[in-house]
């Protein structure tokens, strides 16, 4: 096991640390099979869900197809994804991170922010705790964590980045810009592709360059929002505190359906089914959302999105997936030239159900009583216990297991 472990000296101490987990799906494979560890791990055949470090220096990707990732590692070992196994694990480090400190905010199955900075007197430093907090994982769940410690939020997951994997980084913050600007500009929280090519041709290719440029120039070049987050980041302003119990902001569903063309009717039965997926999990949470929205990637890994806001929050199925039809509809003409590898819904806007008004019953087909019924069934005899006709025979894909709501 590689143990990387860094350090910038300072009196002054950051309390934020960001915990990652390292390769997680493909870490718990190797943790549960001596014979896969130090070897290239695929989880995944069809679409590559994770890879282990040993794939990733071969090339392997993520969302990489099945057929590319074995052309670029012949060697690798292909495992079927184990849900439950990951959800297990997943509930084993976070029960480590709240013995650690009762201030959590999680931020998938596989990473949390964990603030520190009360935990002196009786915990020793941020940098320590850190030291034990991996050493605790290790041994009560036998994973790799890599941990980055800070002043901010955006900074201690910049740390965890560069510090991947099995390692250590600490940024007091006599040093933060010293250690931020040298950066590629991917580097800050929020540059995807596109942005960052949209930075690279006017020459921000660091961090820096970002940093020396006035915000209304960012804002001019990337929109107001954007230019004047990126601004504050390059600077490492991030007043954010630690949320514990934060819900989300939306509830969402994806899947990859690899390089074949998909027929419009398969499209629409996908649909569909992450459609079902998502509102019984509005449901369960007792959440209901405003916004729409579909998310396409492309064969040449370009994305779009589209996005339609309801007159009211709702939770139904029903009303959900004509809103997502009328999407896809819309979207059709550029996916029969772009081609599709990926589609993805998700509802935001969220709301609490006790602080909806309730809208008198004037639609009939609202079917609300239809969702309740179907929801009892599934929690009684399984998902897979009732479904629409048209899904009938299909793969709906692997259900992500995802942190409670």
């Amino acid at each position: 096991m590689r143990v990387c472990e860094h350090m910038f000296v300072a009196a002054d101490t950051a309390k934020i640390l960001h915990a990652d987990l390292d390769a997680f799906y493909a870490s718990v494979e190797q943790r549960d099979d001596p014979r896969l560890r130090g070897r290239p791990v695929i989880v995944g055949a069809g679409v590559v869900l994770a890879c282990s470090y040993e794939a990733k220096a071969l090339g392997v990707r993520t969302a990489m197809s099945g057929g590319q990732a074995r052309q670029r590692c012949p060697q690798a070992i292909v495992v079927e994804p184990r849900m439950s196994a990951y959800l297990e694990a997943s509930r084993a480090v976070f029960k480590v991170f709240e013995d650690t400190t009762p201030l959590v905010e999680g931020l998938s199955i596989d990473e949390a922010f964990l603030d520190v900075g009360g935990l002196a007197k009786i915990s020793g430093t941020p940098v320590e705790i850190a030291r034990r907090l991996r050493a605790d994982v290790l041994a009560r769940v036998g994973l790799p964590i890599t941990v980055g410690v800070a002043r901010t939020k955006f900074l201690a997951k910049v740390a965890s980045g560069i510090a991947k994997p099995d390692g250590l980084l600490e940024v007091p913050p006599a040093y933060e810009l010293e250690f931020l600007h040298p950066l590629d500009v991917s580097r800050l929280w929020g540059v995807g592709e596109v942005t960052a090519e949209k930075l690279r041709t006017r020459g921000l290719t660091k961090v820096g360059d970002v940093a020396q440029l006035p915000e209304a120039a960012l804002v001019a070049m990337l929109g107001r929002a954007s230019g004047r987050h990126l601004h504050a980041l390059a600077h490492n302003r991030d007043p954010r505190p630690i949320e514990v119990g934060k819900r989300r902001r939306s509830i969402g569903s994806q899947r990859a359906l690899g390089r074949s063309p998909k027929s419009p009717a398969t499209l629409d039965a996908i649909l569909a089914g992450l459609v079902d997926r998502i509102t019984r999990r509005m449901r369960s949470a007792g959440r209901s959302g405003r916004t729409v929205t579909l998310r396409l990637r492309f064969d040449d890994f370009t994305r779009a999105t589209r996005s339609h806001t309801l007159p009211q929050a709702t939770d139904q199925t029903r009303a959900v997936l004509i809103t997502a039809r009328a999407l896809l509809a819309a979207a059709q003409p550029l996916i029969t030239t772009q081609g599709l590898t990926m589609i993805g819904i998700s509802v935001g806007n969220l709301e609490n159900e006790a602080a909806l008004q309730l809208a008198l019953p004037f639609d009939k087909a609202a079917n609300n009583e239809l969702d309740a019924a179907l929801d009892q069934v599934k929690d009684k005899f399984g998902t897979n216990a009732i479904t629409r006709g048209i899904l009938l025979g299909r793969d709906q894909g692997l259900t992500v297991p995802m942190l409670p709501d």
